[in-house]
């Protein structure tokens, strides 16, 4: 078998599909592509995967899009398994992570964009700009929400309300299953799943949110422990490191 993945370094989608393969101990070609210069607009990968975004594994010659369908197609084909047993604890699994999906995943985007990436989108021309955002299948409207002046503060503050819901949802599924995972002793696919969200917050200085609830400061601890975690995240995987001069700001 022969596993190919098409990332970006800095996609928190990429990053738990990485993770997953990391942990499953599987060796895979990575192909990074870089997201700011619209490598996953061009026609080569547009082919591999229409919606044009990351991440994308070729297995056997055969693509596979969409991180949360990769994660649970990986645990289909090659074992070590991080789904349990039990048809209820499956559902309850999925039913996480289907909340993961809808909430934090999106929610994120908000915070990075206009601290990370909102000075590359106002060096743009109007028209650059315009281009740039029409030209993405899945994030135009996004985009264009945010246009060359960033989100407006209802927008970051219904963002980091949704994501403050979902550290609550966390603390109350590892309090509900015994922890010390979302899911009780076992890793599984929901607790990788939400582990980009949580980097990307630590990474904007934003953890401060889970400071006052201790099962979630362990949960974040012992998944930065874990084996997979630093092949995953190689360096230029965070933004503070991609972009030092963010790191300075949020320093300063």
């Amino acid at each position: 078998m022969t596993f190919t993945l098409y990332n970006a370094p800095q996609s928190t989608c990429s990053q738990r599909v990485r993770f997953v393969l990391n942990a499953k101990a599987l060796p895979f070609d990575e192909v990074k592509l870089d997201l700011l210069e619209g490598d996953q607009l061009k026609p080569d990968y547009l082919k591999l995967n229409p919606n044009g975004v990351v991440p994308t594994l070729v297995h056997d010659g055969a693509a596979v899009i969409d991180s949360a369908v990769i994660m649970e197609y990986l645990e289909e084909v090659e074992p070590p398994q991080f789904t349990p047993e039990a048809p209820r604890e499956r559902a309850a699994m999925r039913s996480l992570m289907r909340f993961i999906d809808e909430m934090p995943t999106p929610a994120v985007r908000v915070p990075t964009f206009n601290i990370a990436f909102l000075p590359r989108f106002q060096a743009m021309s109007e028209a650059e700009f315009i281009a740039f955002a029409n030209s993405k299948p899945l994030r135009k409207e996004f985009m264009l929400r945010m246009g060359q002046k960033g989100f407006p503060d209802s927008e970051m503050k219904e963002a980091m309300d949704r994501l403050a819901r979902t550290v609550v949802r966390m603390d109350d599924a590892i309090a509900a299953s015994g922890g010390p995972w979302m899911m009780g002793k076992k890793l599984s696919l929901a607790d990788i799943a939400v582990m980009p969200v949580m980097v990307r917050l630590a990474d904007l200085k934003l953890d401060g949110m889970w400071a006052d609830r201790p099962a979630v400061v362990r949960w974040y601890q012992m998944i930065k422990a874990h084996p997979a975690f630093r092949p995953t995240y190689y360096f230029g995987s965070l933004l503070t490191e991609k972009f030092p001069w963010l790191g300075e700001k949020l320093a300063g």
